[in-house]
């Protein structure tokens, strides 16, 4: 077995991890980066694509954000749909602030040439990956790779693995509160080769159900449907798929979503989950790997940044004045952010889907909520101030 020695091991290569061992990096601090997916999986997931005002602004201050500023899409607004009228929340009149729409696949490729320039260890298709001793003060991960068993030693462990990974089982149940909260619906995705036909994102709340519009380039369409969390993707063709979404989407100014070739298509369930404390001795929890937020307020690639820009200001404070104070406020500090996304995440979600069991009452006070929203200055501010990212402590 080889011995690898670093200060911090980094379980995980989505965003939350590279972003973390380029921080790192710009704070002279070494890290080895280990995932278990192949480099192409990792590139080719097809997720999150609206990126706050923080997040663009750190991609940029990290020198990672060249290509995010030619192909990005910046957005000063989106529209709330409902009774077949659009309204636009203008972002930047009410805050001054705006939005990116650049893929999560793409922010992990920027991310990925970075990690390689820099020479550091990164390691793709890592197998029968495990965290040890993370309770003292030489946490060890060991795992296979090409053939090879290894073991980093390291001072830190960082697990930046998500919701399936390792590193939260790993933490003894009685140290851990779980928080969760299962929605009775899910997302029926696609991509389509359609060019977007209206340069902000829409939501729509439909009698049929809630529906989003959204784009990925100036050339790929994004779009959703509400559904049941169980739905079976297969009673789904593409015509019925465009057909529910021109219910559910077009308006009576004569908008719609145009139509293409649908080359991705799946459902995803909805909930939202918070695991408490994110830290258990040298091990650091992030990103999804701590929290899950349904998709509908944006936020879960966004939290996932914040939580690493505070763990890489603590730890080089960590390396720099040897105090552990700002490695002991981690937890504590995400967790403000993190419930404060999943209050907006939520109320994002409850203002626009139906539920199953709806009563006509509940019907009609979502309306009268979308109506007071869209109407009232000081309501539409919150709206921009938690959809373009509430200011980093």
């Amino acid at each position: 077995m080889s011995d690898i020695r670093t200060q911090v091991g980094i379980v995980g290569a989505g965003p939350a991890g590279l972003l973390l061992a380029h921080l790192l990096h710009l704070e002279g601090i070494e890290s080895v980066v280990i995932e278990n997916r192949s480099q192409r999986h990792v590139i080719e997931r097809v997720r999150a694509g609206v990126l706050e005002q923080g997040t663009v602004d750190l991609l940029h201050e990290a020198g990672v954000g060249c290509r995010l500023a030619k192909e990005g899409m910046r957005h000063e607004g989106i529209y709330l749909a409902f009774g077949g009228v659009r309204h636009r929340i203008d972002f930047a009149s009410l805050t001054g602030r705006a939005i990116a729409v650049y893929g999560q696949n793409e922010v992990v490729t920027d991310l990925i040439h970075a990690r390689q320039a820099t020479g550091q260890p990164l390691f793709f298709e890592a197998a029968d990956v495990a965290i040890h001793d993370f309770d003292s003060a030489s946490p060890r991960i060991t795992f296979k790779h090409a053939g090879g068993a290894h073991a980093v030693r390291c001072d830190f462990i960082a697990g930046c693995d998500g919701f399936h990974g390792i590193c939260r089982p790993a933490i003894p149940a009685h140290a851990l509160s779980i928080f969760e909260c299962e929605y009775p619906f899910g997302w029926l995705g696609i991509l389509a080769h359609a060019a977007p036909s209206c340069d902000e994102l829409v939501y729509s709340r439909h009698e049929r159900g809630f529906a989003l519009f959204s784009m990925r380039s100036s050339k790929v369409t994004r779009l959703y449907l509400q559904c049941a969390p169980d739905e079976d993707i297969r009673n789904w063709p593409d015509e019925r798929i465009w057909s529910e979404l021109d219910a559910r989407l077009s308006t009576s100014d004569g908008w719609k979503p145009n139509q293409g070739e649908i080359f991705q298509k799946g459902v995803t369930g909805m909930r939202s989950f918070v695991a408490e404390p994110m830290r258990h001795g040298r091990l650091f929890l992030a990103g999804d790997a701590a929290h899950i937020v349904p998709p509908t307020g944006a936020k879960g690639l966004n939290l996932a940044v914040a939580d690493v820009r505070y763990l890489s200001i603590a730890l080089a404070g960590f390396y720099r004045e040897r105090s552990e104070r700002a490695l002991q406020e981690y937890s504590a500090k995400c967790l403000r952010r993190v419930w404060k996304a999943q209050r907006f995440s939520n109320w994002m979600t409850s203002l626009l889907h139906l539920s199953p069991a709806a009563a006509p009452f509940e019907n009609r006070r979502q309306l009268a909520e979308l109506d007071y929203v869209t109407s009232s200055t000081a309501a539409m501010t919150s709206l921009a101030e938690n959809y373009t990212g509430l200011p980093m402590e």
